[in-house]
């Protein structure tokens, strides 16, 4: 197993090393600034790479939506039949070249990387300090005394009698906990169309990752060192901004957000609202905009006959 995940240790310490030795002319070698932004460095470098990874996945998540109808369809037809079911919905995600299963791509992609990261922090923090990748033995012994406010990079909250490693442990999956719930709930409330909640499977997907994810990272943080806390947050952080990024520049059509882009749009004049384009009201019915209104004003003139 060691052999196998020995290629991911030199890759993961070779990008902290070098953001570390870019960053020890400003801050030294010994800085705990130097080593939390070495990891940050490795976050935004591994992110870049994930964007690919990221657009199949918004591709994937408005084919799903779009697929609703049929895979209501589906359900209803085959109620009494899992098997069939199965079989049909697949069927369907193949024709439609799409998968259910797109929107945690991101998340596994970077397991790899963070069980790696793991590995590299937890032999730092062990007595005496263990070296994994092209990690010299200088470069642990500057990484074990790093801190990051306050609190050595390598120490964990259950493996640590320092008060300020567990205040700034319990701060960071506070964080961690509290930007996974966020931005799974502002992708449910802005970023994807009304559905139907009756049998819904990718509604109740979409519920389950909102409370289970932050659960997760809540229980399991206590056993993370404070070096792959600050990657973790950091790395939710970047998926915040993202999708916030994409919710308001490129919303999923039938959203409240492309609802709400449509009619600053509108407003600016940039497009024009037919009259069987109608925007949806408050009361859920479909409501004319101010500009349809007033051309139905308009009288017709009479042409005169010659």
């Amino acid at each position: 197993m060691g052999f196998i995940l020995n290629p991911l240790y030199d890759i993961v310490s070779a990008v902290i090393v070098g953001i570390h030795k870019a960053l020890t002319p400003v801050f030294g070698a010994d800085s705990g600034v130097s080593w939390s932004l070495a990891i940050i460095g490795l976050v935004v470098l591994i992110r870049i790479i994930l964007i690919p990874l990221f657009v199949k996945q918004i591709k994937s998540q408005r084919a799903l939506t779009a697929l609703q109808p049929h895979m209501k369809a589906i359900q209803t037809k085959y109620k009494d039949d899992r098997q069939k079911q199965s079989e049909e919905l697949m069927k369907l995600y193949k024709e439609h070249k799409t998968n259910p299963l797109a929107s945690c791509f991101p998340i596994l992609a970077q397991a790899p990387i963070f069980f790696a990261l793991f590995t590299v922090l937890n032999g730092i923090g062990k007595n005496p300090p263990v070296a994994h990748g092209i990690l010299s033995e200088a470069d642990v012994v500057s990484a074990a005394g790093a801190k990051f406010f306050g609190a050595p990079i390598s120490q964990t909250f259950l493996g640590s009698t320092n008060t300020t490693v567990k205040i700034v442990t319990i701060l960071l999956i506070a964080f961690m906990s509290a930007t996974t719930f966020t931005t799974q709930r502002q992708l449910m409330t802005k970023g994807m169309p009304k559905m139907d909640t009756s049998n819904n499977m990718m509604l109740q997907q979409q519920k389950i990752m909102l409370y289970l994810f932050p659960i997760i990272f809540a229980v399991s943080g206590v056993n993370f060192p404070v070096g792959v806390l600050i990657y973790w947050s950091t790395t939710n952080l970047w998926t915040w901004g993202q999708q916030f990024y994409v919710i308001k520049r490129n919303p999923t059509p039938g959203s409240p957000a492309w609802e709400e882009l449509q009619k600053k749009k509108i407003a600016k004049g940039e497009v024009t609202d037919n009259s069987s384009d109608q925007t949806t009201g408050n009361n859920g019915g479909s409501v004319a905009t101010e500009e349809q209104k007033g051309q139905r004003k308009q009288p017709k003139k009479k042409k005169r006959r010659k």
